[in-house]
C-alpha cells in the first residue's frame, strides 16, 4: 500500500509526513511529492520515498501519482492557478485507479460566500466527475494564521482587525494534518465529506485575552473599519490587491462564514481539539 502526499514540503505536509510515521505507517511506503524533493532530504533519510512533483508540471504529477494506492491532494497556494493545477492530480489518479483521494478543501466549499472557496468549489466539483473514489477534508482556519499577528502584539501590543464580532473556530494545523492521515489509515471514509474546525469558535477579545496571557503583557483589541484596515496593511507593506485579499478574508470572518464546528474534527481525532493558548504558545 503506497500513500502519496502532494505538496509534502509544506507546513502541512511535512506534518502529515510526520502524523503517518507517528501511526506506524511504513516509511518506504509513503510516497512524498515536492517542488523540491532535496527539502524533504530529512524524510528521505529514515527511508520515505521522496519524488519530484510541480503542480505546473502534469509529467511531474503523472510519475508521482503512478503506482500510488492513497493520494492526498493538500491544496495548492497559488491563487487564481488551482484549478488546473488540482485537476491534474485528479485526472493523474483515475488514470492510475486509486483507491483513495483525499483533497483538502475550504470550509463548505460549495455553499459559501468565503472568498477562498470558488477554486476549491470547482475541485471538488471535478473530483466527484471524474469518479475517484474520494474523501474531501473542508479544513477550517488554522490558528497558526495568526502567527504575524502575534509577533505584532508582542512588539506593540495590539491586535488590529476588522472582523467585529466574528467567531473563528480554528485549531492547530496539526491537528488537520492528523486528521489526513487518520482518514488515509483507517476505513469508511471513501464517499465522506467531512467540515473539520476546533471544538470552539472563538471571538477577537478572546484572541487577544489569549494573547495576552501568552506574551505576558497586555494585548489591546483595535477594531477598525475595512477601509483603514485595508490602509494600515499598506503602510505596513501589503500591496493593494493582498490587502484587499485580507479584508475581504477579515469581512468574511465578520460575516459569520467560517462560524460552524460540529465536533468532527475532534471525533477523527479521538481526543479534543488543540486550545487556542496553546497554539499561540507554541508559536510565541
Amino acid at each position: 500500500m503506497t500513500t502519496l502526499v502532494t505538496a509534502a514540503s509544506g507546513h502541512l505536509g511535512r506534518l502529515v509526513l510526520d502524523s503517518l510515521l507517528e501511526r506506524g505507517v511504513a516509511p518506504d511506503s509513503i510516497r512524498a511529492g515536492a517542488r523540491t524533493p532535496a527539502s524533504l532530504a530529512a524524510y528521505a533519510e529514515r527511508g520515505v520515498s521522496v519524488v519530484p512533483l510541480d503542480y505546473n508540471d502534469p509529467a511531474s504529477v503523472t510519475a508521482a501519482v503512478d503506482g500510488a494506492d492513497k493520494v492526498l491532494l493538500i491544496s495548492g497556494s497559488e491563487v487564481g492557478q488551482r484549478v488546473p493545477q488540482h485537476a491534474a492530480v485528479v485526472d493523474a489518479a483515475v488514470a492510475a485507479g486509486v483507491e483513495q483521494l483525499v483533497y483538502t478543501s475550504a470550509p463548505r466549499a460549495t455553499d459559501t460566500e468565503l472568498v477562498l472557496a470558488p477554486e476549491h468549489k470547482a475541485t471538488e466539483e471535478h473530483i466527484a466527475a471524474s469518479g475517484v473514489p474520494a474523501t474531501i477534508l473542508r479544513n477550517n482556519w488554522y490558528t497558526e494564521n495568526y502567527e504575524q499577528d502575534l509577533q505584532v502584539a508582542r512588539e506593540h501590543g495590539v491586535l488590529v482587525t476588522s472582523t467585529g464580532d466574528g467567531r473563528v473556530p480554528s485549531a492547530a494545523r496539526a491537528d488537520f494534518a492528523e486528521a489526513a492521515a487518520v482518514v488515509l489509515t483507517t476505513d469508511g471514509h471513501v464517499g465522506q465529506v467531512y467540515e473539520l474546525a476546533g471544538d470552539t469558535s472563538w471571538d477577537f477579545t478572546t484572541l487577544a485575552s489569549a494573547m495576552s496571557e501568552v506574551l505576558g503583557r497586555e494585548v489591546q483589541l483595535q477594531q477598525v473599519s475595512p477601509e483603514d484596515r485595508g490602509a494600515q496593511l499598506q503602510q505596513v507593506g501589503l500591496d493593494a490587491g493582498t490587502a484587499g485579499f485580507v479584508t475581504a478574508l477579515e469581512g468574511n470572518i465578520r460575516d459569520g462564514v467560517l462560524d460552524h464546528t460540529d465536533g468532527t474534527l475532534g471525533r477523527l481525532l479521538g481526543r479534543p481539539t488543540t486550545p487556542l493558548v496553546d497554539s499561540l504558545r507554541a508559536l510565541a
